[in-house]
């Protein structure tokens, strides 16, 4: 089953609609580092981390991960763990998964830009927790953790992420 993320701020999954938070630009064509753009395209769903002392274990056949105050995602675009998931500390530029507003309690990595990653393309593109004020994103794609366990559940390795702008 895939999720259709549409350009609404709503979501599609086996005919039920979930709200989302989209990246502050919107949705892109040309993700770039920083730009705050969603990226429109068909991803492969890759990984589900989670933070074990907020949250149990999701229910998905995705492959899981608890997460740790060491674990980040490099985001620097001059460095050879671009858009790659590492050890903190690091010696580049990195976003820290053990965050204190609860936004990566649980997240799914989709497949943009990582097979090869291209320097400067974008990175860190996840579904993640919603902000409670439903406030914009970075360029992720966001939902209410209810609403993004129930997604988990229904999501197989098979399954895509499909932003697209209409």
């Amino acid at each position: 089953m895939d999720l259709l993320v549409g350009p609404d701020g709503t979501a599609l999954l086996g005919g039920r609609r979930f709200a989302c938070a989209l990246g502050r630009a919107g949705m892109v064509a040309e993700k770039r580092e920083g730009d705050g753009g969603t990226p429109v395209g068909v991803f492969p769903v890759r990984r589900v981390y989670y933070r074990p002392d907020r949250q149990p274990p999701p229910v998905t056949a995705l492959p899981v991960q608890a997460i740790t105050p060491a674990d980040g995602w490099c985001d620097d675009p001059a460095h050879a763990d671009y858009n790659r998931a590492v050890t903190l500390p690091h010696a580049a530029r990195c976003e820290q998964l053990w965050r204190q507003d609860g936004l990566y309690d649980l997240l799914l990595v989709i497949g943009h830009n990582d097979d090869p990653p291209r320097p400067g393309a974008g990175s860190a593109i996840f579904l993640h927790v919603r902000h409670p004020d439903g406030t914009p994103t970075q360029g992720c794609v966001a939902f209410a953790i209810e609403d993004l366990r129930t997604i988990l559940k229904n999501l197989t390795p098979d399954s895509k992420i499909q932003i697209k702008p209409a």
